[in-house]
């Protein structure tokens, strides 16, 4: 198992301050993203969650003291070192009570500085590498989920820390990005794995027939209703009740549903009888359920009472690097499921690939995959078939996968050139010069409200 890599989160809102620090940080080779404030130290976060975090205790808005409050919630084994003045030191002290890994006063000498972080970075790569190796003793157990983009890692460690409790879970992502397979691998490493996986698609019934569906009936409750059925919730006795889709299940079976939720007990229609179930719930959604909640389209409450953990699961073009391996994976079963010969597939393809926008996400990439084993692909997609005749330059492959990465990244950093460069690992300097060579403006990636301050 190769080294993981460990960055340095460092929010610091002085620049004179930040400046010194961050040039004997990287004089002492750590790697170090810098940020202004806790809010945006968080963002980070989010994008690099293999890091430690480095703050000064006073800053403006959230204060250091709240960033540990924070980080202990989106993850309590993510060292926080402080930074106090010499007025801070007894809070500093109760922060460690309540998570913070150490602190170090101003002014800090650069031997001390290295030695806390290089502790606390060791700290960080033993939880990670034993979180991998559980991963790697999971992964023959159940679907299939591939890529190792750090944006799919997050995702299985956050599958490996909840699997094995009770707790519902949201899946949020757009169609196409995999809920199911998600929601199926929390099944497949819980200890409900011997109980049923139950999918319920909440679009797919009519409201007539939704209720009976999923509470289940006796006979005779209405016409052609001749025997007793148990509904999906019963089914998932013991096991996981998944429910795609669920934005649109309608209002009235939603306020029944959360007193199943809530009393843990099923109603079949036709019978006052209470029928005791133990089951997971995992709820999947392409929509802001709490936009929609808002709106009155959703209940704000059943949105809280599932809402215990979310998961999202990001759109493939935010892990385009995933790209070869899924393509090469669905190419391989669709070569099996039709009987036809594994057809080879060259450098400048993954490119081609990696370079499209691919709005259907991870399901619009295997149904190409199904059309390009049976051949249907070189009248369809200009730059990649299974013959070379249709195929552009290894070169123009290239230029267009990096514009798309150029502009995915600013958009994700709403038109930040320095946050861009950083997620790129670039110089400023080199991504001016492609930006100009691709005649990208980061102006078009900002917000409206930011735009119309300039």
């Amino acid at each position: 198992m190769s080294q993981i890599e460990i960055s340095v989160i460092y929010i610091e809102d002085d620049a004179s301050v930040q400046h010194a620090y961050l040039q004997s940080m990287e004089m002492a080779g750590f790697d170090v993203l810098v940020a202004d404030n806790a809010e945006d130290g968080l963002k980070l976060l989010q994008q690099h969650r293999s890091s430690v975090i480095l703050t000064d205790i006073r800053l403006p808005g959230m204060s250091g003291i709240e960033l540990v409050h924070k980080v202990q919630k989106i993850d309590d084994t993510i060292p926080v070192i402080l930074i106090t003045g010499h007025g801070d030191v007894e809070m500093a002290v109760n922060a460690m009570k309540i998570g913070a890994h150490d602190f170090i006063e101003k002014p800090c000498n650069n031997q001390r500085l290295s030695d806390v972080l290089q502790k606390a970075i060791e700290k960080r790569r033993l939880v990670l590498e034993d979180i991998q190796i559980r991963l790697e003793q999971k992964a023959p157990n159940g679907p299939v989920m591939i890529g190792r983009s750090s944006a799919m890692n997050r995702v299985r460690e956050m599958i490996l820390n909840i699997a094995d409790t009770d707790a519902d879970v949201l899946i949020e992502g757009e169609t196409g990005t995999g809920k199911e397979v998600v929601a199926n691998t929390i099944h497949a490493w819980s200890t409900r794995r011997k109980g049923h996986f139950v999918p319920l698609n909440c679009a797919a019934f009519p409201e007539n027939l939704f209720e009976s569906e999923m509470f289940g009936h006796e006979a005779g409750t209405f016409t052609g209703a001749t025997k007793k059925r148990i509904g999906k919730i019963e089914h998932a006795h013991q096991g996981t009740l998944f429910l795609d889709e669920i934005e649109s299940m309608p209002m009235d079976i939603q306020a029944k549903f959360l007193r199943v939720l809530q009393e843990r007990t099923v109603e079949r229609l036709g019978t006052n009888e209470h029928v005791q179930v133990d089951c997971r719930v995992v709820a999947a959604t392409k929509e802001d359920l709490q936009a929609l909640g808002q709106k009155r389209l959703f209940r704000p409450d059943l949105y809280y009472r599932l809402n215990v953990v979310t998961i999202h699961i990001p759109p493939l073009r935010e892990r385009r690097e995933d790209i070869p391996e899924l393509f090469y994976h669905f190419v391989y079963q669709a070569a099996q499921q039709y009987r036809r010969p594994m057809p080879d597939i060259r450098p400048e393809q993954f490119i081609w690939l990696q370079s499209q926008p691919w709005p259907g996400n991870v399901r619009e990439l295997k149904h190409f995959a199904d059309r390009y084993v049976l051949g249907f692909v070189s009248t369809e997609s200009e730059g990649f078939s299974a013959s070379g005749d249709e195929t552009i330059s290894l070169a123009e492959c290239l230029d267009r996968f990096e514009k798309r990465l150029i502009e995915d990244a600013l958009q994700k950093n709403s038109g930040h050139v320095g946050e861009t460069a950083k997620l790129l690992s670039l110089p400023r300097k080199t991504l001016y010069d492609k930006l100009h060579r691709h005649d990208i403006k980061p102006d078009a990636f900002r917000p409206a409200a930011l735009n119309s301050e300039h």
